[in-house]
């Protein structure tokens, strides 16, 4: 029997990012990445590539968290010549209700207060140059915090191309995107330098004594023996805890994202993350509504549908690639690969991104071909990760990051390392730890969670 003395099971971003700080920090060495898949090829492969440190609370530590974790990023862009190519060009939240202006002042306020940084308010007393546009390139010159844009002459200087109807514009500004394969493949890079190795095989059973983990069995026929097994299996991460008997609260839903070409050059090639912030029902002409209004499978598509509709550039210069993602119709599922398209979704995510954008109607018309793909987002009930110990001795969990691994990984990977080499624990460690649903007083303040920060 082959031993070591860790064992990852998953090779995605989260597992990736456990070994790479296990050895490349901590100077462990011998660690094993099990996966049947290439590493970062399931849904870490299809990420939006996103990161803010703009959450909502009740408290601040997904702040601090994702924080911790931006600044791991950061310091890995440095390190790298910026090989992952990181900018911070910003979430722009966008909202055309007035409204809606006194709550968006307000947990704008609040998530400031929780540590995401200083909120300056635009009313339009102020001349345009005090609000500073955010850099398309690079992760340093822009300022911390966020602006909220009350303007709407602010708001359309700077952002022509959005719907003149906009009432305000909550610009997040520690946030950006990467790429996020660039970013796993230099973490994996580096984590082999120190002693990592990984094999292409599935985990299929664990070997318990005395409430300790001893050895994992492979479908390959292979045992290993080991002190430290760790979870980090993804959409998997339920079925994976059943083979250490811990029962592990997640459920996953699909999400898919659209990419499509822009030729007519709807969305600034510069633009920040897009974020449609209101509730609409969709734009359908008499015919198309009269259709709709007989057909029972699609009648639901004249309802009032849910905001976060959202879009982005995508790709270096000369490239005409956007991104589109929204989640409309969210359902409990359990995951399957190859996952299951919707064929109607290019034309449902453009109809819901014209409320915000005008000029996409046009591709309506004759949707320019489209690339469809997507995966799971792994949710605990509030939306927090589970990173920690579990209840069976030398077991881990890392996972349940629902659309926030790419982000969340450097931060899950760091905390998980000092779980495991006995270093100190950040404050919020106890957050994101399984016994957190073993204290009354959280399952309490479960009933009254408002906000999951989830797009």
């Amino acid at each position: 029997m082959r031993k070591v003395s860790i064992v990852i099971c998953g090779a995605g971003i989260a597992g990736v990012s456990a070994a790479y700080y296990l050895s490349h920090k901590h100077g462990i060495r011998d660690v094993l990445l099990i996966d049947p898949n290439p590493p970062l090829s399931l849904t870490s492969d299809h990420s939006t590539e996103c990161y803010r440190n703009w959450w909502p609370g009740p408290d601040d530590a997904m702040v601090k968290f994702m924080n911790h974790s931006i600044d791991l990023i950061e310091g890995m862009a440095e390190k790298s010549n910026n090989l992952f190519h990181m900018n911070r060009r910003g979430y722009l939240f966008l909202t055309a209700m007035e409204e809606k202006i006194p709550l968006m002042m307000k947990t704008a306020q609040a998530t400031s207060q929780l540590g995401a940084g200083p909120l300056r308010i635009h009313d339009g007393t102020n001349n345009y140059d005090r609000y500073t546009p955010s850099t398309s390139n690079g992760y340093t010159k822009t300022p911390p915090g966020a602006d909220l844009i009350l303007d709407s002459k602010i708001i359309h200087h700077h952002f022509p191309y959005l719907n003149p109807e906009i009432a305000a514009a909550l610009h997040v500004r520690r946030a950006g995107w990467l790429s996020a394969q660039q970013m796993g493949i230099y973490m994996l890079e580096q984590s082999r330098l120190h002693g990592v190795r990984f094999l292409q095989a599935k985990v299929t059973g664990a070997n318990i004594e005395n409430n300790r983990i001893v050895s994992v069995s492979l479908d390959n026929g292979e045992d290993i023996e080991t002190r430290i097994f760790i979870n980090a299996a993804g959409p998997f991460l339920r079925d994976v805890g059943k083979l250490v008997k811990v029962d592990i609260p997640v459920y996953h839903e699909l999400h898919l994202k659209l990419a499509i070409k822009d030729p007519l050059q709807v969305i600034d090639r510069s633009a920040p993350l897009l974020i449609w912030d209101d509730v609409q029902t969709l734009n359908w002409s008499q015919e198309e509504h009269n259709w709709l209004a007989e057909d029972a499978e699609y009648s639901w598509l004249l309802k009032e549908l849910p905001s976060g509709v959202h879009t982005k550039p995508e790709g270096g210069p000369g490239s005409q690639i956007v991104l589109v993602l929204w989640e409309y119709s969210p359902k409990k599922v359990s995951p399957k690969f190859p996952i299951t398209i919707d064929p109607q979704y290019p034309e449902i995510a453009l109809r819901g991104l014209a409320k915000m954008l005008p000029g996409i109607s046009e591709y309506i018309k004759k949707i320019p071909r489209p690339r469809i793909d997507g995966g799971y987002y792994t949710k605990t009930q509030e939306n927090r990760p589970i990173i920690g110990k579990l209840p069976v001795e030398g077991t881990y969990a890392i996972g349940a990051f629902s659309g926030f691994g790419i982000m969340a990984s450097c931060a899950a990977g760091d905390l998980l390392a000092s779980y495991i080499s006995g270093n100190e624990l950040p404050p919020y460690a106890a957050a994101f730890s399984i016994k957190r649903y073993e204290n009354p007083e959280y399952l309490s303040l479960l009933e009254q969670w408002e906000e999951s920060g989830q797009l």
